[in-house]
């Protein structure tokens, strides 16, 4: 080693070594008064290139990577989303909430979706939903429901008023948790989207808790594929033990910020039209002809009547009407075919799954860190349950994740505001 080099090493040890001492005096001093400071110097020093390594290491499943993203999110301050909140430039949302603002392919432009999103809260989660499934061919129904705060329902349409194809319900439900007006929420939306201009193919529904884990591309290709010209609405005949939602009346409270479902002693009349009930999920994708005949038919008509005073009546609905021999696109012989929504039940643990390692809200698992691996291996189109504010990383990571699979897939130039990276040290790979 020559003078010159010697030199040189002695000069890098010293700028080291005079860092580290001056990072232990910091955290020393800071300990007691910047708390939140120690924390923002600890995520540096801990977290790596905080998200896209975590993300990375969580999604094949490392077993350190869930404690320390368990630990870095700790950090995490929820954005404020100021410009939707007070009424900002249009073209500026778009650009600051990466909104894609063009078909990324032929196959896309020409099959377009309509969607019908039920929310009550939680903005943030609202608005990566919105970002994640929106493509301008497409057309969204946003229902919200008419308990949730004002400035709520006011930042919702801020973001509504930048976009042609995006519009609130023109009726709205005080919606009520397995009751009736679940369901009519989703009919109104249906009767505004039969009269819009924007030709649709295909209806899905989702809540403010879904996320997309499938690309708006792999979503038209699994319908095509698997499903064309059909209805998807899993489910069985009634079991026994499901009986008891429609031999009974319901009735929905809703009083001084408290609303449920309750059962009286009346026992119902059978079914109209001796049509058998059937029971599967409240979430469906249909053909534009199915949803018109919902609307127009009697017997569906009869059906949606008898259904006010049942027990969450959308998780037999759209099911028993699918079953109809000549219902449009009818299934009447399919059983829980369709990978719609991928969700962790509790009864199903150590079975379907390993278990939960967020919580579990009505018996459904809200995702933790440790569940992100089980949800990209899923086959489904859509995962539930999500919180935004509760686990962070877990959208951190699902967000830039599906965005990098969406932009690669895309057969269209790229433009800047589409993406969720920036160019870094550590760019997470799809693979």
């Amino acid at each position: 080693m020559n003078t010159l080099d010697a030199a040189k090493s002695g000069f890098l040890v010293c700028i080291a070594v005079c860092m580290f001492i001056y990072t232990f005096i910091y955290l020393k001093d800071t300990t007691s008064e910047e708390p939140n400071e120690q924390k923002f110097t600890a995520n540096i020093a801990e977290c790596g290139f905080y998200p896209d390594e975590l993300c990375s290491a969580l999604f094949v499943g490392k077993a350190a990577a869930f404690k320390i993203g368990n630990f870095c999110q700790t950090t995490y301050q929820p954005r404020t989303l100021s410009c939707i909140q007070t009424s900002c430039n249009c073209s500026i949302v778009l650009k600051t909430l990466h909104f894609i603002t063009r078909p990324l392919s032929d196959e896309e432009g020409n099959f377009s979706l309509a969607y019908i999103i039920t929310i009550h809260k939680d903005l943030e989660m609202f608005v990566k939903l919105l970002r994640a499934i929106y493509m301008p061919q497409n057309i969204y129904c946003i229902h919200v429901d008419e308990k949730s705060p004002e400035d709520y329902k006011a930042a919702v349409q801020n973001i509504v008023n930048c976009f042609e194809n995006i519009f609130i319900s023109s009726k709205r439900e005080s919606v009520v948790y397995a009751g009736f007006s679940r369901l009519q929420a989703d009919i109104n939306c249906m009767r505004d989207l039969v009269h819009s201009k924007i030709q649709w193919n295909y209806v899905i529904n989702l809540c403010g808790q879904d996320y997309p884990i499938k690309t708006n591309k792999d979503i038209i290709q699994y319908i095509k594929s698997k499903w064309n010209g059909k209805n998807m609405t899993p489910g069985v005949v009634q079991p026994l033990h499901m009986k008891h939602r429609t031999q009974v009346s319901y009735r929905e409270h809703v009083h001084s910020g408290m609303s449920y479902v309750y059962p009286t002693k009346n026992i119902k009349a059978k079914p109209p039209h001796n049509l058998t009930i059937y029971f599967g999920s409240a979430y469906y994708i249909l053909t534009k002809e199915f949803v018109e005949f919902t609307l127009t038919d009697a017997r569906a008509k009869d059906l949606l009547e008898w259904s006010r005073d049942t027990y969450s009546p959308d998780e037999h609905y759209w099911v028993t009407l699918n079953r109809l021999n000549d219902a449009p696109g009818a299934t009447p012989n399919a059983h829980w075919e369709g990978n719609i929504r991928a969700i962790k039940w509790k009864e199903q643990e150590g079975t379907k799954h390993k278990g939960c390692t967020g919580h579990y809200v009505r018996d459904i698992c809200v995702y933790g860190l440790g569940d992100l691996q089980w949800i990209i291996e899923s086959p489904h189109l859509f995962a539930n349950k999500f919180e935004a504010a509760t686990y962070p990383l877990v959208m951190d990571c699902l967000e830039r994740r599906h965005r990098l699979e969406v932009l690669h897939q895309a057969e269209v130039p790229i433009e800047d505001h589409w993406r969720f990276q920036e160019e870094n040290y550590f760019n997470m790979k799809l693979n």
